[in-house]
């Protein structure tokens, strides 16, 4: 069976966020720690939602539960940029990468850090 790419919508991508970062999470620890301000029970639908889809697992802890990423960030990271480079630069990772260095908000030193990687790559 082939393993489902994880995506995400912005606000599962929020919520997300926070469980990697803290590596678990009750609802209340989440709603504190999501930058926007949510009710409690958008940030329970979205856990919710998340485990259906098989993205977090919850232990009982006490009388709340603690949800816990399923789900690495750079799996996340992985199918998203794959979305991404296939909606809008026609499945080139050739033109995702010029868009990105013809970015003018790019650093010498990150420009630097992109060419030593692709030196690397090049062997």
């Amino acid at each position: 069976m082939k393993k489902r790419e994880a995506i995400f919508t912005e606000r599962e991508l929020d919520v997300m966020d926070v469980l990697w970062t803290h590596g678990s999470g009750t609802v209340a620890e989440v709603q504190e720690a999501v930058e926007d301000d949510l009710a409690y029970t958008t940030i329970l639908t979205i856990l919710r939602t998340l485990e259906q889809k098989g993205y977090v697992d919850h232990e009982k802890e006490g009388r709340a539960y603690r949800y816990l990423p399923l789900v690495e960030r750079t799996e996340a990271r992985t199918s998203h940029l794959k979305r991404l480079m296939g909606n809008l630069f026609q499945g080139s990772p050739e033109l995702m990468v010029t868009q990105l260095v013809s970015d003018r908000s790019l650093s010498k030193e990150e420009l630097e850090r992109l060419r030593k990687l692709l030196d690397e790559r090049l062997g």
